[in-house]
C-alpha cells in the first residue's frame, strides 16, 4: 500500500537577486527592492512531500526520526541563518525561491528511505513555489 507523507522545515535565510548578465538599471528594472546591494531575508517553509509503501511492521512510510536527521544535516545546517548567494549550488544563478526549489529537491533526492513526490517552499505568505522533478538540472547548474 503506497501512502504520501508531508513534512515541513522552516529556516531563515537572506540573498539578493541580481545577475552579472544585466548591467545595474536592468538589474534594478527587473529585481525591484529584492535587488538591494545588503540583501534581504526571508523565514522559508519547506514541505517534502514522499511516497513509499507502508511498512507492515511499522505502519510509516518511513521512520520520521531519520527523515528529520536528514533534513538537520543536508537542509537546515547548510541553509538556516546563511546569504543563499555565497552558496556554490547559486554561484552561477540566481538565488530565486525558484532555483531554491530546486536544490532542495536535488538534496531530497538523495532520502534512500522514501521517494521525492515535491517540494513546496513558502518565501512569504503571498509567495510559494513547488518543484516535481520534470528536467532536474545536474548539480550546481540550475
Amino acid at each position: 500500500m503506497k501512502a504520501h507523507l508531508n513534512r515541513r522545515y522552516h529556516f531563515s535565510a537572506s540573498h539578493r537577486l541580481h545577475t552579472e548578465a544585466y548591467d545595474t538599471a536592468k538589474n534594478q528594472s527587473v529585481f525591484g527592492k529584492c535587488n538591494n546591494p545588503h540583501g534581504h531575508g526571508h523565514n522559508y517553509t519547506v514541505q517534502v512531500t514522499l511516497s513509499g509503501q507502508v511498512d507492515p511492521a511499522t505502519g510509516m512510510v518511513c521512520n520520521l526520526a531519520d527523515l528529520d536527521a536528514f533534513a538537520q544535516t543536508n537542509l537546515l545546517a547548510r541553509f538556516d541563518h546563511t546569504n543563499l548567494n555565497t552558496l556554490d549550488c547559486f554561484a552561477n544563478t540566481v538565488s530565486t525561491t525558484e532555483n531554491l526549489s530546486i536544490e532542495i529537491y536535488r538534496i531530497f533526492q538523495s532520502f534512500p528511505a522514501a521517494h521525492l513526490e515535491r517540494v513546496h517552499v513558502e518565501e512569504t505568505s503571498n509567495n510559494s513555489f513547488d518543484y516535481a522533478g520534470d528536467a532536474t538540472p545536474t548539480p550546481g547548474t540550475i
